[in-house]
């Protein structure tokens, strides 16, 4: 999945890495329930028949006692291992393993025997690698025997240690994730966050931190905002407000301009942009105290997008503008001056075509210059695809409008953006109104519906920019609903979804 070959991808793939996010989707939400029990040690299986609950899920009697077995039947070394490594929510490969329970009792040089030994008795091998990655073999230690060592460890006294090594491991994990985003390996930072986020959902949590709870915040915080592509450009939104509120609520002191930033972000993308303007100025006073100059051509890209996001076009005209004049060339953190571009010429496709074009233009020459140190912003990608059909039908070009809509679509269900896909899709069933193809459009929007309905709660309001395309083509088919063909295809698209249509319509 190196970022040479994304280009490249067919939209079959499109669909296997939903399915993907999807799975990996369920495993956060298993993360979270397991934030909400008991992290610590299990307690010793009792002799009743019940199966014991450890981590959500049930243990029976008899797995526990093979754990113990297993346990038993190992040396000092794969017994020490063996409790360090129940600190693991998810699969973890041997750098993991080496950085979290090496120590001077267990030397790094001897982790990789041991691992060895280890493995045919408490662990089970996954295939979760990415390209590139040699970090092999990756394994997974199954319910019985974290129970196992996590009490052992606990008993030893030296739980809170590993943890907190744990907690520093997840920070790495986290950066790593986010420079894969900023150099272009964007579907790789996805499910490279994804795959570790049952890790990474605990150390978000302080209060499961040994010490006290705002002892930890700091590192929860942090972890949280290096993920901030996972929650904005990635369809997640309402998992990552949920969980920075959490961390900023125990950090004691003023948060830095960046956390502030993404706190502001996420109650824009939840459909909250009056929630976000205090957060905004809390963020620019924070970044001029701290002299964080990058925040400042984020937070201006930011007001850019909540002015968009309320229909206020000329404000974030020179909003956006005012972010290029700020941002750095190749942003460490953060939106991409790609997105910028595509930003202002989504102020303007509608206003002022020409300038649109212009926008669209040298953002595309600014990031060929660069391509070889930053490669392909998805997200930006697809909105630009978004402003190129609204430009195409504006020249009544209605056919490369639609193919244009489509490949918007298609890169918004790819990176997972639920807000970006309903809205090139509503674009689409414009395109395809107009073309007298009331059928498609009619499936096009019960997709929609049906997506929105199952990711959004009902408070959240779609942006300005995106109501008027789904309104134009609302007033198109209000009359056209009653005739039953039409609704049985609106029904159809909602049985079917925007991914089985992405690749026909």
């Amino acid at each position: 999945m190196s970022a040479d070959r994304e280009g490249t991808r067919e939209p079959p793939e499109t669909a296997t890495l939903w399915s993907k996010q999807r799975e990996q989707g369920e495993q956060s939400e298993l993360g979270k329930q397991r934030e909400q029990r008991e992290h610590c040690e299990p307690s010793e299986p009792n002799e009743s028949s019940e199966p014991t609950v450890l981590w959500g899920e049930p243990v029976g009697r008899d797995q526990l006692a093979a754990a113990e077995r297993g346990y038993a039947r190992c040396g000092p070394a794969e017994r020490l291992l063996w409790e360090r490594l129940s600190v693991f929510e998810g699969a973890f490969g041997r750098d993991a393993v080496r950085e979290v329970c090496a120590s001077g009792t267990l030397p790094p040089a001897e982790i990789r025997l041991v691992l060895a030994r280890l493995a045919p008795l408490a662990l089970l091998p996954v295939d979760d690698l990415f390209d590139g990655e040699n970090d092999f073999p990756r394994y997974w230690m199954p319910l019985p025997m974290r129970a196992v060592g996590a009490r052992r460890l606990t008993e030893r006294g030296e739980r809170w240690a590993v943890v907190l090594r744990h907690r520093r491991w997840c920070v790495k994990l986290a950066r790593r994730a986010a420079d894969w985003w900023q150099s272009g390996r964007q579907v790789d930072a996805r499910d490279l966050a994804l795959r570790e986020l049952p890790d990474l959902a605990v150390a978000m949590d302080p209060t499961t931190a040994p010490l006290s709870p705002s002892a930890e915040a700091d590192t929860a915080v942090e972890i949280a905002v290096l993920l901030w592509f996972l929650w904005v450009a990635c369809g997640r939104a309402a998992e990552g407000r949920t969980r920075l509120r959490h961390a900023l609520a125990l950090l004691d002191g003023e948060p830095s301009a960046r956390a502030l930033w993404l706190a502001a972000f996420l109650e824009l993308e939840s459909g909250r942009p009056e929630d976000a303007d205090p957060l905004l100025v809390r963020a620019w006073a924070a970044a001029v105290r701290d002299g964080d100059e990058g925040a400042l051509g984020m937070l201006a890209h930011l007001r850019g997008a909540t002015a968009l996001y309320q229909g206020r076009t000329r404000a974030a005209e020179a909003a956006f503008r005012e972010a290029l004049g700020l941002m750095a060339e190749c942003p460490e953190f953060g939106p991409t001056r790609h997105s910028c571009w595509v930003g202002l010429a989504l102020a303007l496709c509608r206003t002022d075509p020409e300038a649109a074009q212009e926008a669209l233009d040298q953002g595309d020459l600014e990031h060929e210059s660069r391509w070889p140190r930053v490669g392909r912003d998805l997200c930006a990608d697809a909105w630009a695809n978004h402003a190129r059909a609204e430009l195409a039908a504006w020249d009544g070009e209605q056919d490369r409008a639609a193919e244009y809509a489509r490949w918007a679509l298609r890169e918004h269900l790819r990176t997972g953006s639920a807000a970006g896909a309903a809205c090139a899709a509503e674009l689409l069933a414009q395109m395809r109104m107009s073309a007298g193809r009331r059928d498609a459009a009619a499936h096009l929007l019960g997709a929609v519906d049906l997506l929105r309905a199952s990711v959004f709660d009902t408070s959240y309001r779609p942006a300005e920019y995106c109501a008027v395309t789904r309104a134009r083509s609302e007033t198109a088919l209000r009359t056209l609903l009653d005739d039953p063909e039409l609704r049985d295809a609106y029904e159809e698209g909602a049985r079917r979804g925007l991914f089985a249509l992405a690749g026909e319509v």
